[in-house]
């Protein structure tokens, strides 16, 4: 979840109302003196001690939890001991220190058949620690501030300080070999997720950006509450590229009621037309004339505004509103079932078709009213359903992340460090590559850069990462 990915460091204090966000349960230190931690972190580092201890690695709580108050004593005796310089290196200043959060554990082991905490004892048990840190991941750890970090932590390498973020977090950064700030700041990701039904757009996102810990998530095409099917969902630095990925056509999968017609023109609305149907009519006749390009009238539960006001604002309030049409074209359509008073259909749609007013239309062509009972998106561009994974399939950590050069059909090209800080500082670029449309810079680490854009004969930039 999300609070496990709260960043307290130097320059983000713990914020006043923290507290409430989480649920504190009572232990005690390797000295038996009485400690809190934060209530799935305390279970996942029981986990982690039992597979160490089968591994004869015996590790205890050094510290855990701390208010201000106790912080600001740390600080007063390490300042008093050791100088102001050593303490800046490894005591946080109060309200910046992440024991603060409950998240965060210092490792107390057992040496010589004692438990130390002792800084120096500790470093000198490197060997031991590394083995520690293979299993964090596992449990949901990181090491907080890894060897040769220093400067994007603010503290010195201390192989006994871990920290909970949760188990697909801490894979990632693992990973990457990141710290939590790298991991805030640079990951990103597509996934495509099959969105399931009674849920809206909104909500999935706010479930990835839960599974994740990552606020800035988007998608590219919404689907009402009713429908399933693809969605795809961009995450981090990937949500500057979501213009790219609203696919133009669209594959659809739809139940179709004869006879009625509702306010939100499904079934989830209020009926507001009846009508007999003709069973004489030609349904499959009437639906393959629908493979053409005309204009389509908006249905008025949407978010299509009209004067600056949303038009399901409009129908909430049973105002009346002049529906816009827009110019759509079906692509393809085909009938796949029909019985009596309800058919299924396929089609493919140009972006910005509503397959509730497509199936309204159908039925006034039957001489009749007709209404969406269920809806499913089985593509969006090149992207099938096949591919997708289920929100409890991200949440155990199963489904496939796509990186941003993976899902774009651009030339990617590695650059040294003079051209890295050019392309940092969003310079033009000479088209030396004959760059015809867009093109992805990597540095030597493989991060991406930015994407660059043809302009004349330069290459500016269009997105910077």
């Amino acid at each position: 979840m999300r609070k496990y990915l709260t960043l307290v460091n130097k320059e983000n204090k713990i914020k006043n109302n923290y507290l409430k966000n989480i649920k504190l349960v009572d232990t005690k230190l390797v000295d038996n003196t009485p400690c809190q931690l934060e209530e799935k972190t305390y279970q996942n580092y029981l986990a982690l001690k039992e597979e160490l201890a089968k591994n004869k690695i015996e590790v205890g709580l050094g510290s855990t939890y701390r208010t201000v108050e106790e912080q600001q004593t740390i600080w007063d005796d390490y300042e008093k001991e050791y100088g102001r310089e050593y303490t800046k290196k490894y005591v946080a200043i109060p309200k910046t220190s992440e024991h603060h959060t409950g998240l965060a554990i210092d490792l107390s082991l057992k040496v010589n058949g004692k438990y130390t905490w002792d800084n120096n004892e500790l470093l000198a048990e490197e060997k031991t620690f590394k083995e520690i840190h293979k299993l964090l991941s596992k449990y949901g750890f990181i090491l907080r501030y890894p060897k040769g970090k220093e400067q994007i932590t603010g503290y010195n390498y201390e192989p006994w300080h871990i920290r909970y973020v949760g188990e697909i977090p801490a894979k990632i950064i693992e990973k990457n070999n990141w710290t939590l700030e790298e991991y805030l700041t640079k990951f990103s990701a597509i996934v495509y997720v099959n969105k399931e039904k009674n849920m809206t757009s909104f909500d999935v996102v706010n479930k990835i950006s839960d599974i994740f810990g990552i606020k800035k998530v988007g998608h590219t095409g919404t689907l009402d509450p009713l429908a399933e099917g693809v969605l795809i969902v961009t995450i981090g630095q990937a949500t500057k590229i979501a213009e790219l990925l609203t696919a133009e056509d669209k594959e659809y999968i739809a139940g179709v009621l004869l006879g009625i017609e509702t306010d939100t023109l499904d079934i989830t609305g209020k009926v507001i037309k009846t009508k007999p149907i003709d069973l004489s009519k030609d349904i499959e006749k009437v639906i393959n004339s629908f493979q053409k390009t005309y204009l389509q009238e908006v249905p008025k539960y949407s978010a299509v505004k009209v004067n600056g006001k949303k038009l399901y604002e409009y129908a909430r309030k049973n105002q009346e509103v002049v529906l816009p049409r827009k110019e759509v074209t079906i692509k393809k359509i085909k009938l796949l079932s029909s019985d009596n008073d309800t058919f299924m259909i396929k089609t493919t749609v140009t972006k910005g078709c509503y397959i509730r007013s497509l199936i309204r239309d159908i039925g006034l062509s039957l001489d009749t009213y007709a209404t969406m009972t269920t809806l499913t998106r089985t593509k969006q561009g090149k992207i099938d359903i096949k591919e997708t994974s289920t929100l409890k399939e991200i949440n155990q950590g199963k489904a496939k992340l796509h990186a941003i050069d993976e899902v774009l059909d651009f030339k990617v090209i590695e650059v040294d460090e003079n051209l890295e800080r050019k392309i940092k500082n969003g310079q033009k670029l000479d088209n030396i590559y004959h760059i015809k449309d867009k093109v992805i810079f990597k540095n030597k680490k493989k991060e991406i850069l930015g994407i660059y854009k043809v302009e004349k004969d330069k290459l500016r930039v269009w997105k910077n990462f």
